[in-house]
């Protein structure tokens, strides 16, 4: 009889920290965790890939990557509204007939 050894699979690390810094950005650290969440799930993704089978968390750095991605998407989102109700109030002026 051939008895196989048990194949032990270990999680990326990487892809914990992607995960960890993309629930961060949504609470404590907008821009910062949400570039570490990218820059580690891509990092994560290739190590897995690379890793022959013997790496898991390939759903863990993709929520990590789908979390930064949203928050920098949102974060624009969020900038484009502040520059245009900026440049809108200023061009319709506070003291202008509009308010009247």
């Amino acid at each position: 009889m051939n008895a196989q050894l048990p194949f032990h699979r270990t999680t990326s690390a990487m892809a914990i920290v992607s995960l960890v810094f993309g629930i961060a950005a949504w609470c404590m650290l907008p821009v910062v965790g949400a570039v570490v969440a990218i820059v580690c799930g891509h990092l994560a993704r290739a190590e897995i890939r690379r890793g022959q089978g013997q790496l898991e968390g390939e759903g863990f750095a993709i929520a990590g990557l789908v979390l930064g991605y949203v928050q920098i998407a949102f974060g624009v989102l969020v900038m484009l509204f502040a520059i245009a109700a900026l440049v809108l109030g200023l061009s319709i002026g506070f003291g202008s007939s509009f308010f009247h």
